[in-house]
C-alpha cells in the first residue's frame, strides 16, 4: 500500500513583524484531496506536532470555493490538522513520498528542522519521492547529498519567486528569499509569471511555485507513485 508523508509546519508568526503565518491552506487541501480521493494513506506531521496554524490570509483566498466547503464539511481533516504527529517520530520507513505544502511558516522553522533534513535526506538516499510547493522549497536548502554538496545543486526545480514576494509586499519581513537562496546553492531554478502555475520535475523531486501549483504537483507525484 503507497503512503505519503505531508509535513506541514508548526511556526505562526513571520518573525517579529507581528504577522500571523502558517501554512497556505489550499498548498495542503488541494493535494491531500488529491492523495486520499485517489485512496492513498497519509500521514501528517508538524516540528511540535498537535494542530497546525493556518495563515489566515490563506483562508480569506479560498473561503468562496469549493475546495474550502469541502473542508469545512470534513470533519476528518479538520481533526487531523488538530492532532499531527510529532515529526521527530516519523521516518521515511513507510512512506514512498514525502511532501511540503508551503506558506511563509516553514521559513522560520522546517528549513532548520534536523528531523526534517534527515527525513528528505532518507528519502532521496532510498530513491523516493520528494515535493514541495511555494516557499517550502526552503527545506532544500541545508539538505545535502551524502557526498556533502547540497542536494539542490545542479537540480531543475521551482519555488515562489522573489518576484512573487515582493508583489505581497513581504520581501522585508521574510528573512530570506527562497528563490534567491535556492540559487545561490547551485538550483536550476525556472519561474512562470506571478500567481501562474508552474510545476518541475527533475527525477524524484517535484516542485510547484505558488498556489495555483499545488494540485499539479499532487497529481505529478501520484502519476509518479503509480509508475
Amino acid at each position: 500500500m503507497m503512503s505519503i508523508l505531508i509535513v506541514l509546519t508548526s511556526n505562526d508568526k513571520m518573525g517579529n513583524s507581528g504577522k500571523a503565518t502558517g501554512v497556505w491552506l489550499e498548498e495542503f487541501l488541494a493535494p491531500y484531496y488529491v492523495f486520499t480521493d485517489k485512496g492513498i494513506p497519509v500521514e501528517l506531521a508538524t516540528p511540535k506536532g498537535g494542530a497546525v496554524p493556518i495563515d489566515p490570509a490563506s483562508v480569506a483566498a479560498i473561503e468562496d470555493s469549493a475546495l474550502y466547503k469541502r473542508y469545512k464539511n470534513d470533519s476528518r481533516v479538520q481533526q487531523l490538522m488538530q492532532d499531527t504527529v510529532v515529526l521527530k517520530k516519523t521516518f521515511a520507513t513507510g512512506h514512498d513520498a514525502i511532501f511540503y505544502p508551503g506558506g511563509h511558516g516553514p521559513l522560520w522553522d522546517l528549513r532548520y528542522d534536523e528531523h526534517s533534513i534527515k527525513l528528505i535526506q532518507d528519502f532521496w538516499n532510498n530513491g523516493k519521492i520528494v515535493a514541495a510547493v511555494c516557499h517550502a522549497g526552503c527545506v532544500l536548502l541545508d539538505v545535502n547529498t551524502p557526498e556533502g554538496t547540497p542536494l539542490v545543486k545542479g537540480k531543475k526545480l521551482t519555488c515562489f519567486s522573489d518576484e512573487e514576494e515582493k508583489a505581497v509586499a513581504y520581501e522585508e519581513v521574510v528573512p530570506y528569499l527562497v528563490e534567491t537562496e535556492l540559487r545561490n546553492k547551485g538550483a536550476l531554478l525556472s519561474k512562470a509569471g506571478n500567481w501562474e502555475e508552474h510545476v518541475v520535475i527533475d527525477g524524484k523531486l517535484i516542485t510547484g511555485q505558488n498556489p495555483a501549483s499545488s494540485e499539479k504537483v499532487a497529481l505529478a507525484l501520484v502519476d509518479m507513485l503509480k509508475r
